[in-house]
């Protein structure tokens, strides 16, 4: 991941002419329209432009060019257009409020839209009311930070997503803060990316999705209030490290789905009052440690068609149920856990349980295959079912259990 910030600074540092001019645009001065000075400008120059509200068609960036907005002035779309195309590499936008881009079912309008091009830095600028925040679309090496993008959608065929990222590859998003979309963060088919302390609540969808992306990292976001939280689907080699899943409630509502990936990390991480907090499908060879699992209906559902997971130094903590699973057979590895609701001991005090312990209730087991059952919960009925299994296992799986739990929780 180092590689995209050597990109940066070779491009930006040293690629810029010291030949490159200033050009100002302002409503009182002799250049009043950002399209103007953009056909005036040369390759490389800066063009400021201060406070104002500026309502142009469909601003077009066909030369590499630094775009700074002295004092936030606004960029507006009037509903109808694509704010700003970005249509070169090697460009800076920053400073700016951009709002009011055009919507539509067949033209993918957005705030600020880069096409084909590389090296592109978006940076501190407020992006409010737009079809899609920021859009990218075959871009390399390009940076997004610092922005502030909020819409107010209220259905999911009437909205689009914050940040939109599609057949791109090498870029760092981070500290971006990103509400009211359909998506908060969308990635299809994009590489070799870091995605790092941002802040993605109270979308209508989901606050991360990303299918067919591979070798990508995922560290230090927070995701919360989401309709259905994040999907992570049809990739590997994916790191998740030190997020933030929480508070997203709902019938299919999970902190994170985790669906046919393979060969990828959930480290770190803090699951907190989640219908599910973390659902695994399909997946295979995936390292899960250090995770904290805190209040949530379901902590970790992880389904029978699952292979090699390895559930390892994790707290389970306040969860209504810890485990649950859809079948039989467990290939997949639980170890050293700590678990609240274990009731073992520990006679020579090594700080591990002397005996197993087995997450999956008998009721929960029940749940999954008849849903209506979750009428019961709380009764003497599933407290008898459980208590049962527990002293004579029967029907929960025989190798889903823990065989060292820890006596004390490992993170909390």
């Amino acid at each position: 991941m180092s590689k995209i910030f050597i990109y940066f600074i070779f491009h930006f540092c040293f690629l810029y002419p010291l030949s490159a001019k200033t050009i100002v645009v302002g409503s009182k001065l002799n250049i009043t329209s950002i399209a103007k000075a953009l056909i005036d400008s040369n390759p490389y120059d800066t063009i400021l432009v201060q406070s104002g509200h500026y309502f142009e068609k469909n601003i077009q960036i066909l030369k590499p060019v630094v775009l700074l907005g002295i004092g936030k002035p606004i960029l507006d779309g009037q509903h109808t257009f694509e704010v700003i195309s970005v249509r070169a590499s090697n460009v800076t936008i920053s400073g700016f409020i951009i709002q009011n881009s055009g919507v539509s079912s067949i033209v993918d309008y957005a705030g600020i839209k880069v096409y084909n091009s590389n090296f592109v830095n978006i940076v501190g600028n407020s992006i409010w009311n737009c079809f899609f925040g920021i859009y990218l679309q075959y871009a390399s090496s390009c940076r997004l930070s610092n922005n502030f993008i909020r819409a107010n959608g209220l259905s999911e065929q009437e909205s689009a997503n914050g940040i939109h990222c599609w057949y791109s590859n090498h870029l760092l998003i981070n500290s971006n803060s990103i509400s009211g979309h359909r998506d908060g963060i969308y990635f299809e088919f994009v590489t070799n990316t870091v995605v790092k302390k941002n802040a993605s609540k109270n979308n209508i969808r989901y606050g991360l999705h990303f299918m067919f992306s591979n070798n990508d990292e995922y560290s230090e976001n927070i995701f919360g209030n989401n309709g259905s939280g994040v999907a992570v689907m049809f990739s590997h080699h994916v790191k998740m490290i030190g997020n933030t899943f929480e508070n997203n409630w709902g019938d299919a509502s999970y902190g994170i789905l985790i669906k046919e990936i393979t060969d990828s990390k959930v480290i770190k991480n803090t699951f907190s009052h989640n219908t599910s907090g973390l659902y695994i499908d399909g997946a295979s060879r995936i390292k899960m440690s250090n995770n904290v699992f805190l209040k949530n209906g379901w902590g970790l559902k992880i389904q029978a068609n699952c292979i090699d997971i390895k559930v390892n130094k994790n707290d389970f903590i306040g969860n209504t149920f810890d485990v649950a699973t859809n079948g039989s057979l467990v290939l997949n590895d639980f170890s050293s856990n700590y678990w609240d609701k274990y009731e073992g001991y520990d006679l020579d005090k090594n700080k591990v349980g002397d005996i197993p312990y087995r997450p999956l209730s008998l009721f929960s087991l029940l749940i999954e295959r008849n849903p209506s059952s979750m009428i019961m919960f709380r009764s003497i009925i599933s407290l008898l079912m459980d208590r049962a299994e527990r002293f004579i296992p029967s029907l929960t799986p025989e190798l889903l259990k823990d065989e060292s739990p820890s006596m004390r929780p490992i993170l909390l």
